[in-house]
């Protein structure tokens, strides 16, 4: 299918619920309003051009059709939440430009990595030290993490095709799996944390802040990140287990890079207090995207990034369009009353259902309705809002209708080969089979579900957020 079959695949659909009568209980505008999400939602699934330009594209014809004012179609722009990820993403290329973060990695494998088992661990923790301040999955997983992955295969012969299994495979599936779990334990730590954070409280007034997400991703994803390496290790195992050249490995290349530099140093200060700062913002009272744009301040004022950086960095900007434009059209389907009117609909076809059982089906419904798409920001803006409405309408409490969703959003990225940025990286690499990668994807989504909503929900109980 070429570009131009999607585009009129996306233009066909809009077209037709725009002019489908308007049911009963909604307002003209409010259905209107829906054809163009909708039709914006499957452009972002079929991409006849990139999100950003379909995003935008489709506010100018919500303000040229006059379904929404130009002020209040552009709204989203203003948010602090869009300016939070534009700061963090900058933060990321701190870390990138400086080295920090392959610094951090190669230190933890010098100290811990002297088996594969072990290595596999240093891994998803280097992950996670840098999570909190690289939004950008893509760029973490990419970036900084498979460079390493890659070079540490190679030197113990482990390359793609029949030496694959020596150490090459375990160590991919386990730095993306890695990844998998990092992107769901921070607000900051992938690109769409920050819009379901703005979705849930337009949608159910549910309030999440920095810490409130990342105190309840803690115990879910710490025992998750215990568990990954060792499941693939038992279910997919490397034919090396021993690794005490990994040690040595790292000893050089951290002997390349020299003394830490001063812009290290400095990208590091920023981090643990912008860490700090996000982490007691109930008590300082401090904005987390004022936190950010303050650190990103000093990078600036310190030379460690030039303005020259902060306009090459093409990913901030592009999240800040697709996204901004998202977020003032979907505010504007509630304030409309479509959200509320489509809960209410669903919601009454599942009375007599218990909350339980209708939360549970939704969220293997979302999961693995991801099998359909290739991101996960497409993912959340087409789904996240109208399954929370509807859990909440069935009576689920609100917190864990919108925290199991938003974490399940990323966790969902495991399944496939394509269902997130760095997922076509690792598979890319050639040390793994597209049936293994799946199957090993869809293992640990069981794993993710029973850990995260199971474990999670009594870890959300006890900390008194349902």
């Amino acid at each position: 299918m070429n570009n131009l079959t999607r585009g009129l695949i996306v233009i066909a659909v809009g077209v037709i619920l725009w002019f489908i009568p308007v049911p009963v209980g909604l307002k003209p505008e409010a259905w209107k309003l829906m054809a163009i999400f909708v039709a914006t939602i499957l452009g972002f699934i079929l991409q006849p051009l990139p999100i950003g330009s379909v995003a935008f594209i489709s506010i100018t014809f919500t303000a040229l059709l006059g379904v929404l004012k130009p002020a209040e179609v552009l709204s989203g722009f203003s948010n602090g939440t869009i300016w939070l990820i534009v700061s963090a993403f900058l933060f990321a290329k701190g870390f990138i430009k400086t080295g920090l973060g392959r610094r951090i990695a190669y230190m933890l494998i010098r100290s811990f990595g002297d088996s594969t088992l072990k290595l596999g661990y240093t891994l998803v923790l280097s992950d996670l030290i840098v999570s909190p301040a690289t939004p950008s999955n893509t760029a973490r997983g990419g970036g900084i993490m498979f460079p390493i992955v890659r070079s540490l295969s190679s030197a113990f012969d482990s390359e793609p095709g029949p030496s694959a299994r020596r150490v090459g495979a375990y160590l991919m599936k386990t730095s993306f799996q890695g990844n998998c779990v990092t992107s769901a334990m921070f607000m900051t730590s992938c690109a769409p944390n920050p819009l379901m954070v703005l979705l849930a409280a337009k949608t159910v007034n549910v309030a999440i802040s920095w810490g409130t997400w990342a105190l309840a991703a803690f115990v879910p994803g710490v025992v998750s990140l215990a568990l990954v390496p060792y499941i693939l290790y038992k279910i997919y195992p490397p034919e090396v287990t021993k690794t005490p050249e990994a040690k040595v490995i790292a000893a050089k290349e951290i002997e390349k890079m020299g003394p830490m530099s001063t812009a290290e140093k400095i990208i590091a200060c920023v981090f643990v207090g912008a860490l700090t700062l996000w982490s007691t913002a109930q008590f300082t009272k401090l904005d987390a995207t004022v936190v950010a744009m303050l650190g990103v301040s000093v990078m600036m004022a310190t030379k460690v990034l030039d303005w020259k950086d902060v306009l090459e960095e093409k990913g901030a900007w592009d999240t800040m369009v697709w996204m901004g434009s998202l977020v003032g059209l979907a505010d504007y389907l509630n304030k409309t009353g479509f959200i509320p009117w489509f809960a209410k609909s669903v919601g009454a076809m599942l009375t007599g259902v218990e909350w339980v059982p209708a939360l549970a089906i939704l969220l293997f419904a979302y999961l693995y309705s991801h099998y359909g798409f290739a991101s996960l920001s497409a993912h959340v803006t087409a789904m996240y809002s109208a399954f929370l409405a509807v859990a909440v309408a069935a009576g689920a409490p609100p917190y864990l209708a919108a925290l199991s969703l938003a974490f399940m959003s990323n966790l969902m990225g495991c399944l496939t080969h394509y269902a997130t940025g760095p997922a076509p990286v690792y598979f890319g690499a050639g040390y793994i089979d597209q049936g293994t990668f799946w199957k090993l994807g869809f293992i640990l989504s069981i794993v993710y579900m029973v850990v995260w909503v199971g474990l999670g929900s009594i870890w959300w109980k006890v900390i008194g957020l349902w």
